[in-house]
């Protein structure tokens, strides 16, 4: 089988850069993890939460530095916050009135985490 297809051979050049562009991503970690955040309801989060990967990151809290502070494996940040309550597992009595309420939450997935944050129906707009 030839290397050429449609009558014209492949640009070389245009190959390696196609695959040159792949890995160059020169976001900061913020903009990074702020691409994996977005707005979702209890229903999206119910399997996560399910499989013991939902973390509740109190509103107080930037839900970007807190991702970060898991993204780098930051042990004293994260213990700290556990420790104070402003990062938590959501139990049983969480989930049933996240249900009931139809709750929506600011999302950031760090693997194998998803940090969430309620939001206001105002926030939503955003």
């Amino acid at each position: 089988m030839s290397s050429q297809t449609n009558g014209h051979s492949p640009d070389p050049e245009s190959e390696f850069m196609r695959y040159g562009m792949l890995g160059d991503d020169q976001a900061t970690s913020k903009e990074k993890l702020e691409k994996y955040t977005g707005i979702v309801n209890w229903s999206y989060l119910e399997p996560h939460y399910k499989n013991e990967a939902l973390v509740f990151v109190d509103p107080s809290l930037s839900i970007t530095e807190v991702g970060e502070a898991f993204a780098t494996d930051d042990a004293d940040k994260v213990t700290t916050w556990r420790s104070s309550g402003d990062i938590l597992t959501p139990s049983a009595p969480h989930a049933f009135y996240w249900e009931e309420s139809k709750a929506k939450f600011r999302a950031l997935v760090v693997s194998p985490f998803v940090l969430i944050q309620p939001v206001e129906e105002p926030d939503l707009e955003r």
